[in-house]
């Protein structure tokens, strides 16, 4: 197993841990086999837009859970217990339960899902704050009342 060696990183910034513990799982996460099952795409779908999609065939939409916390996008599939006993002479679909995660972005919502032909989709979108979005300024030519309080030899000058 391979590891990171962040204590660089860590001596000259302040406010990256979030980005460590991120590579961290994605690390645990590659070495554990997780990446398996059910397979997935994630996809550009726009300015801002994206889907994952999740391979989930045998499943219903009520053995499905898509959850979002603290920006971690969590998809559970449990299948439901099958009320008659069945006698296969090969079983290779597994119906096998599974969680998945994916880590998002700041910013990034899910828009909403849908379960079409045994694929599990679901949106994301980022949206930027209004806050964070660039901003014009428009230049004046006069600079009185843009550095507060003016000293009396300003004020002749304005």
């Amino acid at each position: 197993m391979a590891t990171i060696d962040l204590s660089p990183l860590y001596r000259s910034s302040v406010g990256f841990d979030r980005m460590a513990r991120l590579l961290d799982s994605a690390m645990r996460a590659e070495n554990n086999g997780a990446g398996g099952y059910p397979p997935y795409n994630i996809e550009v779908v726009g300015e801002n837009r994206y889907a994952v999609t999740l391979a989930v065939a045998g499943f219903e939409e009520n053995e499905l859970e898509i959850e979002v916390e603290n920006g971690i996008l969590r998809v559970q599939g449990k299948k439901a217990d099958e009320q008659e006993a069945r006698e296969y002479l090969h079983k290779g679909i597994a119906f096998r339960g599974f969680e998945r995660k994916f880590n998002l972005a700041d910013h990034v919502e899910v828009s909403g899902a849908a379960l079409k032909n045994g694929l599990l989709t679901i949106g994301l979108e980022k949206q930027i704050p209004e806050a964070m979005k660039p901003k014009k300024i428009e230049i004046g030519s006069s600079t009185k009342g843009l550095l507060g309080r003016l000293s009396k030899s300003d004020e002749k000058v304005a």
